[in-house]
């Protein structure tokens, strides 16, 4: 598989674009992590915002999971996101080192993150022939990014990141420092 990472002369992909190119279940999935992040009083949607919603909204997504007592796990450091475990993320602009924070393309409302992640996810869909992303795509993109938010999440829960990477069909993939 590719690499996720974006030349920086190549503009990120626009919103209306990536969003035309979701199934209806990962268009749904990024309403519900839109709604996350203003809930939550975060200017942009991230990596963790994403990794709650497909969890919460896709089957197929949660199917890659070791199990319930897994998912419940990862579910709750996810919910103690806005009481306390992602406070300090808050007005902080999600990095991974993947891609500069600061990009006059960006996409608004996305983290760079977020949609280096949804980029990966639209290519993944790409290469098996189909034209639009699925939840299991989008965890996929997660996963890949090891020093996302997503990961550090699902590190914090116990979750060996490269096993999930297997389950969903994918090479274990880059680490960004």
């Amino acid at each position: 598989m590719q690499s996720s990472v974006r030349p920086e002369d190549q503009p990120a992909t626009p919103r209306a674009e990536i969003e035309s190119r979701l199934t209806v279940e990962l268009a749904t999935v990024v309403a519900g992590a839109r709604r996350r992040a203003l809930r939550d009083g975060d200017r942009q949607i991230d990596t963790a915002h994403l990794l709650h919603s497909v969890i919460e909204t896709d089957p197929e997504a949660r199917s890659a999971f070791d199990g319930g007592p897994q998912l419940a796990k990862v579910l709750g450091y996810l919910v103690q996101r806005s009481i306390g475990y992602g406070l300090r993320w808050q007005g902080s602009v999600e990095d991974s080192g993947a891609l500069p924070v600061v990009r006059e393309a960006g996409v608004a409302g996305w983290s760079p993150c977020a949609v280096t992640a949804m980029e990966y996810a639209l290519a993944r869909a790409g290469e098996r022939g189909d034209p639009r992303a699925s939840g299991r795509d989008l965890l996929a993109a997660l996963a890949a990014d090891r020093g996302c938010r997503a990961v550090e999440v699902l590190m914090h829960a116990g979750v060996d990141v490269e096993v999930l990477a297997d389950r969903l069909g994918q090479e274990p993939s880059r680490q960004v420092s």
